[in-house]
């Protein structure tokens, strides 16, 4: 067994704010599980337990390219 889980297509994740990888669902142990990034253990990863997306959305939130960034649509003019 490769020790981890792809996320299905079909659930909703942001990726990876590093390096724009799809995050990846890997047993840590007994403790539980972790989400994480498949290309480096340096990036972000949620604690040891329960999968939690959540997490690792609110986590890895990308401003210019990804998500939309309200504050700076506040200074337009007409």
């Amino acid at each position: 067994m490769k020790g981890y889980v792809n996320i299905p297509n079909t659930i909703y994740v942001k990726l990876c704010k590093e390096c724009g990888s799809r995050p990846i669902i890997a047993n840590a142990g007994e403790i539980g599980y972790v989400v994480k990034c498949p290309v480096s253990d340096n990036h972000y990863q949620t604690p040891p337990g329960l999968i939690d997306l959540e997490n690792w959305n609110a986590h890895n939130k990308t401003q210019p390219g990804g998500d939309y960034n309200m504050s700076s649509m506040s200074t337009a003019h007409p």
